[in-house]
């Protein structure tokens, strides 16, 4: 009595040319071969049932075959036989998932140095080679940094992330990709033809869509769907057997959430969960239907690289009927719940509110959804403040530049002119202009509220202004004296500082007054220089003259007022809670 054998055993491909895709692996393999280029070491990686196995045991047979090295293996001779039922001496097949440990892998070592008994190469084919063990890699690494010319080493593995770049950087890697259903629906045609089993492109190609780019998945699925129907394959025995969804059902799906139907929707999700159909692959489907509605939308003229939905009328007339961002809109919900599902028992739940936010979808929403961001009133506000702000800066900016290089002309160039550019550059011109339009009350308001408005600032901008003092103040700045040069330095670089100071004065004056920072030497020098260029005007004669006079005078008693008035701001915030002849101060 002959033994059944699956469909993925009897159709393993013998050749390189019966391998289905990887022309890249082929190619290069064969190349080698033709060119006696091989290497010592190879490392085939990729998903589950993408041929590495069946590459390894073509590339073993055309390697040692007797009519070879050839770019393909004869399949005639002994040594191909052999290879092919197993029974080679000098091609050796070890499992790293159950043979894990450093003894069995030691024990491969020691036989690696005897010679090939009937063959050119002994070939060493390591399938799953990531379950090995850190010992056994050891092991194993300086045999195949260094092993004996007639031993080539393949190693296969699933996840090649798992393997010690020491073992990677020692071979030639091949990365298999997942094949494509085209493919698969060619290699299924050959094995029914061969079986002779009728079927049509429809039914392969629901196979070959669950089974994701594996062909061993695939040939089981389809012997398991064989074993089903009998000698004639019908689309529902395998949506039935995969798990998979008709078209049909998609397309009244589709429908349904077109026209806002809640209880048609949530009615088929429930039959379908019923039939038994995986709630998490009903997510990957779905996904799929409407990446091909969007194809079919955008590209029509790509109709191969459909894989749910097939390109008839019906298909194509509801494609059109969709936006595109509605479409866009579904995925991209689909593939947020498909995130969620993962850490949830109540999948079903996530599927149900994933389709009920998509029949409440608005397609006009959906289209001005970027437009309705930009025009959220909130973002506006801070948007126009901000653009406001900026505007006022650059005005600010323009007009002081100006003012700046005709005040900064000295007629004799200052001693410590290197070290002012070094460290920080005194704003001549700006403190000028508030000087000019300095006003006792202004300084009063400041100095008033300074202690107050100390106790607002985060803690770290209090403690950079703690020697500080308001020494002048006109309607929309003030100048603010440090005590250390290395403190107005830092000062003037921190951008959250200047802000967060303006605005604590503004919310305690009502006025957005401009810092403008000076340490104490530079502020006496462009004080003095003040009060100097102010009384020269003095000289002038008639009327002009005597307004000038008085305008100087003026100015000159206020700076002088001011400076006399240098009280501590904690003094200043104490005469105003108990009064001042309530207060004396003690100097220590």
């Amino acid at each position: 009595m002959l033994v059944y054998q699956a469909f993925y055993r009897v159709y393993r491909p013998q050749s390189f040319e019966e391998m289905s895709g990887q022309r890249h692996v082929k190619q290069t393999l064969q190349n080698a071969l033709l060119h006696n280029k091989t290497t010592h070491a190879y490392l085939f990686s990729g998903p589950r049932g993408t041929g590495k196995t069946s590459a390894a045991k073509i590339f073993a047979k055309a390697l040692n075959c007797e009519k070879g090295p050839a770019k393909e293996p004869c399949n005639e001779c002994a040594t191909c036989l052999s290879v092919t039922e197993g029974s080679n001496t000098d091609v050796i097949e070890f499992d790293a998932a159950s043979n894990s440990r450093v003894e069995e892998m030691r024990e491969i070592i020691e036989k690696v140095r005897f010679a090939p008994a009937n063959s050119r190469f002994k070939v060493y084919i390591i399938d799953e080679v990531h379950m090995l063990s850190n010992s056994a890699f050891n092991a194993l690494l300086k045999t195949l940094e260094e092993p004996p010319s007639h031993v080539v080493f393949i190693l296969a593995t699933t996840e090649p992330h798992k393997l010690p770049l020491t073992i990677i950087s020692r071979c030639q890697r091949f990365d298999f990709k997942p094949l494509t259903s085209t493919d698969i629906v060619e290699r299924m045609k050959t094995v029914l033809a061969d079986a002779d089993i009728e079927s049509d492109e429809g039914t392969l190609k629901v196979i070959a869509q669950a089974a994701s780019g594996g062909m061993r998945d695939a040939l089981s699925m389809l012997d398991q769907v064989v074993s089903f129907s009998g000698d004639k394959l019908s689309i529902e025995d395998a949506l039935l057997v995969t798990g998979a969804i008709g078209e049909d059902v998609f397309h009244q799906l589709a429908d349904a959430l077109r026209n806002k139907d809640a209880g048609v929707v949530l009615s088929l999700l429930d039959q379908l969960i019923a039939e038994g159909k995986d709630v998490t692959r009903l997510v990957e489907d779905l996904i799929t239907f409407f990446r091909d509605l969007l194809l079919l939308r955008t590209a029509p003229n790509l109709k191969d690289l459909l894989e749910l939905v097939s390109p008839d009328n019906r298909f194509e007339k509801m494609a059109n009927e969709f936006d595109p961002d509605l479409l866009y809109a579904f995925i991209d919900i689909l593939a947020k719940t498909q995130q969620e599902m993962r850490f949830s028992h109540h999948a079903k739940v996530y599927v149900e509110s994933a389709l009920l936010k998509m029949i409440h979808l608005d397609g006009g929403a959906v289209q001005s959804k970027a437009n309705d961001m930009a025009i959220d009133p909130e973002i506006m506000v801070k948007f126009k403040e901000m653009e406001r702000k900026v505007d006022e800066l650059q005005r600010q900016l323009q007009m002081q530049g100006g003012r700046q290089q005709a005040a900064e002309t000295p007629a004799t160039p200052r001693r410590n002119a290197s070290k002012s550019s070094q460290g920080f550059r005194v704003p001549t011109g700006k403190i000028n202009e508030v000087l000019k339009a300095a006003t006792k009350q202004d300084i009063q308001t400041i100095r008033t509220e300074w202690a107050a408005m100390m106790q607002a600032l985060q803690k770290s901008h209090a403690a950079l202004l703690e020697e500080t003092e308001p020494v002048a103040a006109s309607e929309s700045a003030f100048v603010l004296k440090f005590k250390y040069e290395i403190h107005c330095l830092m000062a003037s670089e921190n951008l959250s500082l200047r802000s967060g100071l303006t605005d604590a004065l503004q919310s305690r004056t009502g006025k957005a007054y401009e810092v403008v920072y000076v340490p104490e030497e530079g502020w006496l020098k462009v004080r003095e220089e003040f009060i100097r260029n102010n009384k020269l005007g003095k000289k002038d004669s008639g009327e002009t003259s005597s307004a000038k006079e008085t305008e100087s005078e003026e100015l000159i008693a206020l700076m002088e007022e001011a400076e006399q008035e240098n009280v501590d701001p904690l003094i200043t915030e104490a005469e105003k809670i108990f009064g001042k002849e309530f207060i004396e101060v003690h100097d220590d």
